[in-house]
């Protein structure tokens, strides 16, 4: 084994480990953007999007197999799914469901 294959074989395993993680990445861009919104005074719509990237999060988790999802991994796959889906239907709901209380954000 030459060196110049030691450095091919770790550049793959990077590669591997970066390819893993795009799951989470995207759920975090849309964790970034509900961020983006709460700050602008849109906490309604932020708030919509946080539950939005919890059920991306359970969808992703539910379909991609468990060796290649990353840091979206927790526990096993029924609770991962579970809490995630579970979570993003209630902050979602308790958006939709609280008064904006005069501030003139609606959906």
């Amino acid at each position: 084994m030459t060196v110049h294959e030691t450095e091919s074989e770790r550049r793959a395993r990077q590669r591997q480990r970066f390819l893993r993680q795009i799951p989470f990445f995207a759920v975090m861009l849309v964790v970034l953007l509900a961020a983006v919104l709460v700050l602008f005074d849109r906490w309604r719509r932020g708030s919509v999007a946080f539950g939005g990237a919890l059920l991306l999060g359970a969808v992703l988790r539910a379909v991609i197999p468990t060796d290649r999802i990353g840091l979206l991994q927790v526990r096993s796959r029924a609770f991962d799914i579970g809490a995630m889906a579970s979570m993003g239907v209630l902050v979602i709901w308790l958006a939709t469901s609280i008064d904006s209380l005069g501030t003139g954000d609606q959906l």
